[in-house]
């Protein structure tokens, strides 16, 4: 683990804590790995080994995964304002300190919002292609995207596998949605409560651990350092982008909006899965990387010189 300090235009520097992995293929893709809440940077620790291994018959990424301003080890914004285009900014300024110019994204939950951002500010020049497996988006309308808004229709009337994921989105809305309310408007409120209170916190994030996932057994030493939105999106990023569907996921919309996400080029629909893919599956997760980037993948190649492989 590292610390290291990032300049953000009217904020200042913050000191910014990240895990820096590094595979010993010599073609291993960077690829930058945020967290989403309730989460921290220890939600790579299992796809870490995953995705350093390979350079043969897989490809094999250099792995840079930071704690978000204001989470775990890294330093807090000291004054409002801090915003999506904000956290891009640190993002990729973190990526060329470290070296890499081109690099590829994957993030979940808040991971994924500041993806949108991260791609929209900063790709194709340095973010080459980007994975999620929270596909928040909205539906295309027929001003801005006809041409996806026509595909859309012909997906019309939605099968039975789209109106459960609306209807999963739909409880979650009128029923599960109260904390994200509180968190955004007086979130200083709740913390004195929480801040009082060791259970009071544990109670408040282990609800989400538990409601949020398709049935993890969470252990102590996972559900404990996680104790320790929504944001206006930008308009369609043009680089590639994948998505992974988990059934567990709090938010599904059809799958034909995925295509408001930017150029789809990879999908991948499991039968297990939460919201914390890559604690629950890491396997999966890690294999729907490796698809996206290997060779004869959509994404292969997308990172000049850096393809995955020794040769």
């Amino acid at each position: 683990m590292f610390t290291r300090d990032i300049d953000v235009d009217g904020f200042g520097t913050l000191n910014v804590h990240y895990v820096h992995q590094t595979s010993e293929v010599k073609g291993a893709i960077p690829l930058l790995f945020v967290h989403g809440w309730p989460g921290h940077f220890l939600e790579v620790k299992k796809v870490l080994p995953l995705l350093t291994a390979g350079g043969d018959d897989q490809p094999s990424f250099h792995v840079v995964t930071p704690s978000l301003p204001g989470f775990g080890f890294s330093e807090a914004p000291h004054k409002p304002g801090f915003k999506g285009p904000q956290y891009a900014e640190l993002l990729n300024k973190l990526m060329l300190s470290l070296g890499y110019s081109e690099y590829v994204y994957q993030g979940g939950d808040w991971g994924h919002i500041l993806g949108t951002h991260t791609v929209h500010q900063y790709g194709p020049k340095h973010v080459k292609a980007w994975h999620t497996n929270t596909p928040f988006c909205s539906p295309p309308t027929l001003s801005k995207f006809p041409l996806i808004y026509a595909k859309t229709l012909l997906t019309l009337p939605f099968d039975k596998a789209a109106q459960r994921r609306l209807a999963v989105t739909s409880r979650w809305i009128v029923s599960g949605r109260g904390y994200l309310t509180q968190q955004s408007t007086r979130p200083q409120t709740l913390g004195y409560g929480l801040a009082d209170s060791p259970v009071g916190l544990l109670g408040w994030i282990y609800e989400k651990l538990v409601g949020w996932t398709d049935k993890y057994p969470w252990t102590d030493d996972e559900a404990a350092p996680q104790a320790w939105r929504l944001d206006v999106r930008p308009g369609r990023p043009s680089v590639p982008v994948g998505v992974s569907y988990f059934p567990a996921e709090l938010v599904h919309f059809p799958k034909a909006w995925s295509n408001m996400l930017g150029k789809l080029v990879f999908e991948s629909e499991h039968d297990v899965g939460g919201h914390f893919a890559a604690f629950e599956v890491p396997e999966k997760l890690a294999g729907d990387l490796r698809k996206m980037y290997a060779k004869g993948g959509p994404a292969y190649g997308v990172v000049s010189g850096k393809t995955g492989y020794d040769a």
